[in-house]
């Protein structure tokens, strides 16, 4: 039997697009749902913009499989991982709409946190 060993601790590195569901501990929230972005270097490309995408549906999966109806995403993979700003927030919007058109699933809000009054800018046009 062909077996693939799992390692956890500082040789782990998860998955880009997944989402992983811990406790929120002393947030203010009862959960915190992580996903790794893809990471930009040099172009653009569609493997770069299916990650993305992945991991705003894999998100949105993660609440319906946990029947929580909130969720608040960040600028995924912008800043520090050089995804375009205005091609981000085209992914994410397009994304969310998609899923909550396909899905029979209800959320009581789904939020966009930017901190940067032009991504607000970037995400209110896509919306």
């Amino acid at each position: 039997m062909n077996r693939r060993k799992i390692q956890y601790g500082s040789r782990y590195e998860e998955p880009t697009g997944r989402a992983v569901l811990t406790k929120g501990y002393n947030l203010p929230a009862e959960y915190v749902i992580h996903t790794v972005g893809p990471i930009v270097s040099g172009t653009l490309n569609n493997i770069h913009r299916q990650n993305l995408h992945n991991c705003y549906e894999n998100v949105l999966k993660c609440c319906v499989e946990n029947k929580i109806r909130s969720v608040a995403f960040c600028c995924i993979s912008t800043g520090e991982f050089h995804f375009p700003g205005d091609e981000a927030a085209r992914i994410a919007v397009e994304t969310v709409t998609d899923f909550l058109k396909s899905n029979e699933t209800e959320f009581d809000r789904i939020i966009f946190n930017v901190f940067k009054d032009t991504d607000r800018i970037l995400y209110e046009k896509e919306i």
